[in-house]
Formats: structure tokens, sequence, C-alpha cells
């Protein structure tokens, strides 16, 4: 096993593709080119797809909250994930956009809504995250 401390990027970022747009205290927003094996067999994107390109968000979205408190530089672990799937869309681009709901001294909470091709949202997911 690998040791990652004081990591803040996640290994199955750059393996998935996902491209990181901005990092703000306001949002957090990331792109993914989707490819073969992104998709599912019916040629829809794979839900786990989506998943991690939303956790992989939140996740920096919450890195980035904690920013000026004593959990700043820890990676901020996903103990909670509640996704609502919408729609799906047979390859092309997707964009993730984080929020942060509530960033306390232990626990953040972030929205992520997963978007495709014509800004329609494909799921929308709620996380919690402690600093590991």
């Amino acid at each position: 096993m690998s040791d990652f401390t004081g990591q803040t990027e996640s290994p199955l970022s750059d393996w998935m593709g996902f491209e990181t747009i901005e990092v703000t205290p306001a949002r957090t927003l990331v792109r993914l080119r989707l490819r073969l094996e992104h998709l599912n067999p019916t040629g829809a994107i794979h839900a786990g797809t989506m998943l991690a390109l939303a956790d992989n968000t939140a996740t920096k979205m919450a890195i980035e909250a904690q920013k000026g408190t004593p959990n700043e530089g820890k990676f901020m672990v996903t103990v909670d994930l509640h996704a609502s799937m919408l729609r799906n869309q047979p390859g092309g681009t997707i964009e993730a956009e984080a929020n942060i709901v509530r960033a306390g001294g232990r626990v953040t909470v972030v929205r992520t809504r997963v978007v495709g091709e014509g800004g329609k949202s494909l799921i929308e997911v709620t996380t919690t995250h402690i600093p590991a």
C-alpha cells in the first residue's frame, strides 16, 4: 500500500481524466471528456463515472473550504454520500460543480451537481467530509 500522507489529490483523478477548471472558496468546477471506458454497456455514462467525478470535485471543494483552519492541507475523506440520478447521456463531456453547504471545524458538507450536454443535470450529490 502506498503512503499518501500530505497528498490532497487523488491518483484516481488523473487516471479517470478529470480536468480541474476552477477551485475558489465559492465553487469548484471539474470537467471530464468521456471515453469508452467511462460508459456502461448501453453506451450511456456509467453511474460510477459520475459518482467518482462528483466525489472528487466535492473533495477538492472541502479541501478548499478548510484553508486557513487547523485542517488546512489535510485530505478531506468522504464519510457519507447521497446521490440522485436524474438522467443520462451517450458520451460527450460532463462537468461537476461543487458548492459548500457547511464548513465546520470537523465536518464539511458539499453539494455537487454533474451536468451534461446543454447544461442538463445528470446527477445531484451531497457529501460529508472529515479531515484524515
